[in-house]
């Protein structure tokens, strides 16, 4: 198990954007957090530090946490790749998709089991009865009882679901139900992924967020934007040298490394309208089907002579997801069917994660330079993506799944689809946005200043103090003495 190192972020930096009495309110209410926890540590617990939202909303939010002078610390568990396959059949399951195919039978629990009890092993170094401990999603949910057992207050965080139930997303609940029985607080992301078993009075909705002081949202110049994207190989020209970004800890950045890119001749020019999909390699992200709605949308004549980026991760570097790099090709198979003429208006990129900030500033300044942001997602736990371009004023087509819809309604923050596997649909509606400035700024204009009232990290924060003082913090520390 990995401890991953933080620093320090004053909450007041939210004050510009929430304005003097808000900001009051968060201050005093991490005081208030802050003697109720009385010296107990905050943990959290996932199964990667980079690639994902979970990632990102841990490293944005924790500095804060600490900051208020909570401890707060995050720890990544460890395990194989049959422990992650199994995962990742989990997580296709609680989306209602079949995944691999593979049953979750006893081997299946017996792979999760065992490495849950060897993180436990380590867990138990480190963690002390009275400890608040928050689990992220199923590759975590078996350390609950013996965390309970240890002492420690624990609270399984869901990030994923499904807005309705059927074979696969039951499979996926009974599969943890064994797991999480004596849990006493749970975090989902919207009422509708909250299973049947689950008592719904131990239930609290949180909606993710995102840092807007981040790298990979922090506001950027133009001339930044387009050193970077002509650096890291995205577009035509020359680089420059303002290719910096501010780093979580305040100290300067610089987009040094490039990226793998697929395509068939140059790079797009400055000029050139792009069509963006940012997320990782993975077939609930649909981005085979974004590629042939792309083909449907350039047929004939192409919309402002646009082109598009699908991008994501470099497979190599994301440990928890062994979907990535067989997605990554099947893309790039679909790619080599497409006809010469659409072929050479597409680039599949794979983005450097050696550094992490260095990634963000990157999706950041493609985000920013994107005509028409899409996330074609079959299903989708929140959508962090889409929060993202929203932010930058971005105008978004997005499938109406999940999170998405908590986000946008229709015509009024973006356009969406009803059916995310309709490629025509998804052809016109982006073609729509491509063809009508006026009515894509309008959009963006709108988004960005949702994600200000809803979706900033201010929101998130006092969400999670909200449930701290409601949390009977005596419970935990009296099991560890029992």
């Amino acid at each position: 198990m990995t401890e991953v190192g933080m620093g320090t972020q004053a909450i007041g930096r939210f004050q510009p954007i929430v304005g003097d009495q808000p900001m009051n309110g968060l201050i005093q209410r991490a005081e208030a957090i802050r003697e109720r926890l009385a010296g107990r540590v905050v943990w959290n617990v996932n199964s990667t530090a980079a690639g994902g939202g979970v990632a990102e909303m841990l490293q944005a939010l924790l500095p804060y946490v600490r900051g208020a002078g909570i401890d707060a610390r995050w720890l990544v568990i460890r395990g194989d790749g049959d422990f992650f396959r199994v995962t990742k059949r989990l997580h296709h399951a609680l989306h209602g998709s079949l995944g691999d195919g593979s049953t979750l039978d006893e081997q299946a629990h017996a792979t999760y089991e065992a490495t849950m009890r060897a993180n436990a092993t380590d867990l138990a170094g480190v963690i002390r009865a009275g400890d608040v401990v928050l689990l992220h999603d199923p590759q975590t949910a078996g350390l609950a009882a013996h965390l309970l057992r240890a002492g420690a207050m624990v609270i399984w965080r869901c990030h994923i679901g499904h807005d309705s139930t059927n074979a696969e997303v039951e499979r996926g609940w009974s599969f943890l139900a064994p797991y999480l029985a004596d849990v006493p607080a749970f975090v989902f992301s919207r009422a509708a992924y909250v299973p049947d078993y689950c008592d719904h009075g131990k239930s609290t909705i949180i909606t993710p967020s995102i840092d807007a002081f981040s790298p990979k949202n922090q506001d950027m110049a133009e001339e930044t934007v387009r050193a970077i994207l002509g650096h890291v190989g995205l577009t035509e020209g020359a680089a420059g040298d303002s290719r910096g970004f501010i780093r979580e800890d305040g100290s300067p950045g610089r987009v040094d490394r490039q990226a793998e890119v697929i395509r068939l001749g140059r790079a797009p020019r400055w000029e050139t309208p792009l069509v963006v999909q940012v997320s990782r390699w993975d077939p609930l992200k649909d981005p085979v089907g974004v590629l042939n709605g792309f083909a449907k949308l350039v047929n004939g004549s192409t919309p402002a002579g646009a082109e598009l980026v699908l991008a994501g991760p470099d497979v190599r570097a994301v440990a928890d997801d062994p979907e990535g790099a067989a997605v990554f090709h099947q893309v790039i198979d679909e790619w080599r069917q497409l006809p010469p003429a659409v072929r050479q208006r597409v680039h599949l990129v794979s983005l450097p994660m050696a550094d992490v900030q260095e990634n963000a500033a990157i999706v950041n300044a493609l985000q920013r330079h994107a005509a028409v942001v899409v996330q074609k997602s079959l299903h989708e736990g929140f959508g962090l993506t889409v929060t993202e371009a929203m932010w930058k004023a971005r105008p978004i087509v997005a499938s109406a799944v999940g999170g998405i819809q908590d986000q946008i309604v229709d015509g009024q923050e973006g356009l969406l689809l009803r059916n995310p596997a309709d490629l025509d649909a998804f052809a016109a509606r982006t073609r729509l946005l491509l063809e009508s400035p006026e009515d894509a700024q309008r959009l963006g204009a709108a988004a960005r200043a949702r994600v200000a009232r809803e979706f900033l990290g201010f929101n998130h924060l006092l969400k999670y103090a909200d449930l701290i003082a409601r949390l009977d913090l005596s419970r935990g520390s009296a099991a560890g003495r029992d």
